[in-house]
């Protein structure tokens, strides 16, 4: 837990030297400390979430800190102001009534249609984005593939029509050993540009 926790610590350092972090995972498990650091600076935070999975477990396995925990503690702690999640296909009900308790924003992708989605957005957003959000066809280097995700091209337009502070992100959940021709490697190269890029552009 000390190592774990010392991200946190790193990403203080980071946004103290007025840096805005861009973080490679790793699993899931790290927003949760990334989160602590950032919500010391930011007082009003909107996460969004692009995942397969809510992930948020009260405990997953015996462990708080789980992978499949980490928006249960951001919650809990009240880090953020609001939680939006896109991409979601595994809810069970355990899950769905930690939505309920903690006022979450869930978009089912039996539901989606990008197009039409459209939050409303103030203050600075947090983007955290799991690999597995996306379809298993365009990122199969993922532990926990779900049919029936995301495109790239889904994930760049939601991504390009936010128009506030983007302060800070991170890529979690790539996994080299299921990966097919490096294809998800270089969907998660596209993606750390991409973010990027819309991290200077709303941050003039």
């Amino acid at each position: 837990v000390p190592a774990f926790m010392s991200i946190e610590d790193k990403i203080c350092t980071i946004i103290k030297q007025g840096g805005i972090p861009l973080t490679l995972g790793g699993d899931h498990a790290i927003t949760y400390p990334i989160m602590r650091a950032m919500a010391k600076q930011h007082p009003s935070i909107t996460l969004l979430h692009f995942d397969a999975h809510p992930d948020l477990h009260d405990e997953f396995e015996g462990n708080r800190l789980s992978h499949a925990c980490p928006f249960a503690r951001i919650m809990e702690e009240k880090l953020v102001k609001r939680l939006i999640q896109v991409g979601i296909r595994t809810i069970n009900q355990h899950q769905q009534q930690q939505a309920d308790l903690f006022s979450v924003e869930v978009h089912e992708m039996k539901l989606f249609n990008v197009e039409q989605f459209q939050p409303k957005l103030s203050g600075p957003v947090y983007i955290s984005f799991d690999m597995d959000a996306l379809d298993p066809a365009f990122a199969p280097g993922v532990s926990h593939f779900e049919p029936g995700g995301l495109s790239v091209r889904d994930v760049l337009k939601i991504i390009q029509k936010i128009n506030v502070p983007i302060i800070g992100a991170d890529i979690v959940e790539y996994n080299p050993v299921n990966d097919i021709n490096n294809m998800t490697a270089m969907v998660g190269a596209k993606m750390v540009k991409e973010i990027g890029s819309m991290i200077l552009k709303t941050n003039p």
